[in-house]
């Protein structure tokens, strides 16, 4: 480790030691106020200010972890801070009533809504289980299901506690309606977070402990406040605040930490539904406003305008909601027809894997099998060349010594064909290299010299000017091209013809080789074309060594073609990209030395 990053991290841990004894002095004068101070405007405005600091210190606490977290844990981090900022933003509200006008704070308060509001993003924060791992959930439908709950939740405050603020003012019953809904709403919170605590572990049971900690000593010492409020025992800054601003200090506390420990979701599960639980919470609270609104028609206890109050708002509720329920189905059927196509898609994906998989199996045992038979031919066919090279040296009639020269020239050509079903069972990958492909031909003529030279018959070769660059393996294709000559000198043989013109040509960006009999001289301006008449597809090859020439040139991005007729004769045509010409290498490039060529005529 570099002594750069060894200061930075202690430079670390030093900063979060002041910053958690700076939190912990805020506490300390707090409660040495509180013991030692009496109720005066002095002790409200230090009780105010200070509580104030350690919520703004606890969002603040929160904030680097939504900057450096992805995804999930991102939102996680920014709805647990947006709920410490309306929690912030309701005390500030305490600042402007008891230390800027110096009153105390309305009984009938529009701010208590942002206090009652301040644990929905906390819920959804919760909702989202970021410690459990999940697939792919859309982000707007995340938008949509936390507006469902926060749709959700300003409905409930509107429907109990609104009316006995604005429709008939009645402090008692405010208070006791918004105290009721504000203590659902934490005990709602504390059950979430003992789920969450009971289905996580390590860091995320640590992390949750904690939360549930600092909310537990919130909601006992706000229950606890508002006894004393009832009974007039309570002032700010007296010592029924110290719980409060203990659990307001204890959130610094869990982001400073949680700071040197980011937890990691280390909790499997198999289980999709976990995913949806926010998704769930919003779709409940659709479905309970029916609910709502039948105790509202039948509570005849509370007079009449709060009753209409209460109609009119559920059917607002319920056509805002319904209206946000048919926008998130729209978009959870998109998903479903994207995931459905991508299904499809996978499938016949896997499909066509499995196919070529069996392909592979084929042509690899096809490969094993050529590879033992070919072995197997390889000593007899070497016996018959000795024996018909030594029938040939012995004194023969002109009619016995032809016959013995075919029997040599078919054995040299199947050894050539068993040779050439070896290299076919033996590909390996393929090593690309740029290759002359005029070079090419001029050291597969060579090679095939004695073949063409024992049949008599003349061999016409034509080269372009310009190099024919090809990208490919040069010990494939040199095989390729013996292959190939070998083939049209025995059918040119079998036919009678005594001459086999090779030419070759630049076209398109394609390099082409005609290989081809006397028969078709007279109609040369055709052979060079891109419309030679009646060439076979490569499925229509009936030569065995032709068809492992032509598996070797589709790895080439190549193809060849055949074509026999009585009156044309015999063509074969073989196609190959070419490349771009580069200087620097040399013309022979890519083939072996032991088969460089010299010039011959």
């Amino acid at each position: 480790m570099s002594p750069r990053i060894t200061s930075l991290r202690s430079n670390a841990k030093l900063y979060v030691k002041v910053w958690i004894a700076a939190v912990a002095a805020c506490l300390a004068i707090l409660i040495l106020a509180a013991l030692v101070l009496p109720q005066s405007f002095r002790l409200t405005a230090l009780s105010d200010v200070i509580q104030s600091l350690l919520l703004l210190s606890g969002t603040l606490s929160l904030i680097p972890h939504a900057v450096r977290s992805r995804g999930r844990l991102r939102l996680f981090w920014t709805l647990l801070a947006a709920g410490m900022g309306l929690w912030f933003a309701y005390q500030f509200v305490w600042i402007y009533y008891e230390v800027w006008l110096r009153t105390d704070v309305p009984d009938l308060c529009a701010g208590d809504m942002i206090l009652f509001l301040h644990f929905v993003p906390l819920i959804a924060a919760l909702a989202l289980r970021p410690h459990a791992p999940q697939g792919e959930y859309a982000a707007r439908l995340r938008r949509l299901d936390f507006a469902l709950m926060v749709v959700w939740w300003l409905y409930l405050y509107d429907l109990i506690v609104i009316p006995w603020q604005y429709v008939l003012p009645n402090i008692p019953e405010y208070n006791n309606d918004l105290n009721s809904l504000y203590l659902i709403e934490k005990v709602a919170f504390l059950a979430i977070l003992v789920l969450a605590w009971m289905g996580s572990k390590g860091g995320w049971k640590t992390l949750y402990a904690n939360l549930f900690g600092a909310s537990f000593t919130y909601a006992a010492s706000s229950h606890i406040a508002n006894w004393a409020i009832g009974r007039h025992l309570y002032y700010s800054g007296s010592l029924y605040d110290i719980p409060l601003a203990a659990s307001m200090a204890w959130i610094t506390i869990i982001g400073l930490q949680s700071r040197q420990r980011q937890p990691e979701a280390g909790v499997r599960s198999t289980s999709t539904s976990h995913g949806v639980w926010l998704a769930r919470l919003g779709m409940i609270g659709a479905f309970s406003l029916p609910l709502f609104a039948a105790w509202v028609l039948l509570d005849e206890t509370v007079p009449p305008p709060i009753r209409s109050f209460r109609v009119v708002l559920t059917l607002a509720t319920a056509f805002l909601m319904s209206v946000m329920v048919f926008v998130r189905q729209r978009l959870l059927d998109r998903e479903l027809l994207r995931l459905i196509t991508h299904s499809r898609e996978s499938f016949s994906n896997l499909k066509r894997l499995q196919v070529q998989i069996t392909e592979s199996e084929k042509l690899a045992s096809m490969g094993q099998l050529l590879g033992g038979a070919a072995h197997e031919l390889n000593n007899p066919i070497t016996a018959m060349l000795g024996y018909s090279d030594l029938l040939q040296s012995t004194p023969l009639s002109p009619e016995q010594s032809e016959l013995a020269g075919r029997i040599g020239q078919h054995a040299r050509r199947t050894r050539s064909l068993v040779a050439s079903l070896l290299s076919f069972a033996k590909q390996g990958p393929v090593a690309m290299a740029p290759i002359d492909l005029n070079t090419l031909l001029r050291t597969a003529v060579k090679l095939s010299q004695p073949q063409w030279q024992a049949l008599k018959i003349e061999v016409r070769t034509q080269y372009p000017q310009e190099l024919l660059l090809v990208r490919g393996d040069s010990n494939q294709l040199l095989q390729v091209c013996v292959q190939i000559i070998n083939d049209a000198l025995h059918v040119v043989g079998q036919h009678g013809s005594r001459v086999l013109t090779i030419t070759a040509e630049c076209a398109n960006g394609t390099a082409i080789i005609h290989i081809s009999d006397t028969a078709l001289a007279e109609a040369k301006h055709q052979i060079l074309g891109n419309d030679a008449p009646d060439l076979a597809s490569p499925e229509t090859l009936s030569s065995l060594g032709l068809s492992a020439c032509q598996v070797i040139l589709q790895q080439h991005n190549g193809r060849i073609l055949w074509s026999q007729d009585r009156n044309i004769g015999t063509t074969i045509r073989v196609e190959i990209p070419v490349i771009s010409r580069e200087p620097e290498k040399s013309s022979a490039a890519g083939i072996p030395v032991m088969w460089q060529p010299q010039p011959f005529a």
